[in-house]
């Protein structure tokens, strides 16, 4: 499931002029497939103007569709060979040795398939981050994405005044976190919110416990897999109970039927002290505090899952979106000029500022407050479990991990040991069908 929000806040674009040409091409359109998302979309009809004034002859023709249908759009319009440039997410999810009988990830297909042209010898893909080129824009040692940036999706949005005015300091630990709620509960402040009514919110609001209760998620998955560890050990009783904790005594009574895009309103209501989730929410918070005149401090912190503070400094999310050229485009010329002029310094920090990515382009920056927030733990961030799980074929519900909104008021599990047997059956039933 796509779980990027879309950002509400104004940004005042600023796109150069761009480097390149499309050559010497008359009448040329250009099919470019984006996924919506307002500032983002915003920042691309600018840059679109801009790349057709620079290339006389070029026409931009760009369509905008739901990110959940972005890759069934993306792999239909390649089929129909009717696209130039695709807005294409991360390479995640990549089929590690051990894993069989598993769904190979939409982008695997599109390059098994030969629709996705090889970028390895472009240019532009220098001006990214190699490793996360490595990581997330190649398959079989070819490159056939740029990767425009990350985000993070661990944290929690703290009011750090409702904290100061109870005698609070933002918690590091698990248990200063458990305090810190029952203190606010105890003076009718609501400790946490989420938009409960769309269920993701819950359980990625609690990513950060898994992620302080197994730092090195790679290796955690690998010994599901392997059966070296169940869900019945001790590590995962202990993280169940502490998801039940967040879902029935920390979010606030009554979030079930709150949506996604309500919950930033009730944290800057001050309704509640903490909002957990991702960083897509920065924009929408400063916007409403702007928006009623509101003036309060916040911070973004990773959520403190585990009683040892060295747990706790990381920020686990994704790389998200990227651009990639079909390898049947009658008009490459262009779209490699298209992504060379975006790929241009100054046009992606113009992007970055846009959208609030973590920059993938070594000297760009995220000049903004949260910005300042996740600087201190940008050399400790790690993909999220998401992003490194595959479920084997036939497996259940809660086969991946089990998860907070297992527990009421959010789910059906009253006991601990309970959901760990059930998830560790679902997992069962995919890897007992492996030959």
């Amino acid at each position: 499931m796509r779980r990027l929000v879309v950002l509400t806040a104004a940004t005042s674009l600023a796109v150069t002029a761009f480097a390149g040409s499309a050559a010497a091409q008359d009448n040329v359109k250009l099919r470019v497939l984006a996924h919506q998302n307002p500032p983002f979309v915003a920042f691309m009809e600018e840059f679109n103007a801009q790349f057709e004034a620079d290339n006389p002859g070029v026409e931009v023709d760009m369509a905008v569709v739901n990110a959940n249908d972005i890759l069934t759009s993306t792999q239909t319009r390649l089929t129909a060979n009717d696209v130039d440039v695709v807005d294409i997410f991360a390479f995640h999810n990549k089929a590690q040795p051990y894993m069989q009988n598993t769904t190979p990830p939409g982008w695997q297909t599109l390059i098994e398939g030969g629709n996705l042209m090889d970028l390895t010898d472009q240019p532009f893909v220098a001006n990214y981050d190699p490793a996360v080129i490595a990581d997330v824009a190649t398959y079989n040692d070819r490159v056939y994405a740029i990767n425009l940036g990350r985000i993070a999706f661990s944290g929690i949005f703290v009011n750090d005044d409702i904290l100061a005015e109870n005698g609070l300091e933002v918690p590091t630990t698990w248990s200063e976190l458990v305090t810190a709620c029952e203190t606010l509960k105890s003076a009718g402040i609501g400790c946490m919110t989420a938009g409960g009514k769309d269920q993701w919110p819950i359980f990625v609001g609690a990513y950060g416990l898994v992620g302080a209760t197994f730092p090195d998620q790679a290796a955690a998955v690998e010994a599901l897999w392997t059966g070296e560890m169940t869900y019945a050990d001790p590590e995962w009783l202990d993280l169940l109970a502490k998801y039940q904790i967040y879902s029935r005594d920390m979010i606030e009574a009554g979030a079930g039927g709150i949506p996604n895009d309500g919950a930033p309103g009730r944290f800057v209501s001050g309704a509640v002290a903490m909002l957990p989730g991702g960083m897509w929410y920065a924009p929408a918070i400063e916007s409403t505090m702007e928006e009623f005149g509101l003036d309060f401090e916040w911070s973004y912190v990773p959520f403190p899952g585990s009683d040892d503070p060295a747990n706790n400094q990381y920020l686990f999310g994704k790389y998200d979106q990227g651009w990639a050229i079909a390898e049947n485009s009658p008009n490459k010329d262009a779209a490699l000029a298209y992504l060379a002029a975006f790929s241009e310094p100054d046009n992606y920090q113009a992007f970055v500022n846009a959208v609030g990515f973590i920059p993938t382009q070594p000297g760009a920056t995220l000049d903004t407050k949260l910005g300042e927030d996740i600087a201190p733990y940008i050399d400790n961030f790690r993909v999220g479990w998401e992003l490194v799980w595959l479920n084997p074929q036939g497996a259940g519900q809660y086969a991946n991990p089990p998860q907070a909104n297992m527990f009421p008021p959010f789910g059906p599990f009253d006991s601990v040991e309970a959901a760990a047997e059930q998830a560790q059956a679902d997992l069962d039933s995919g890897l007992d069908a492996i030959e």
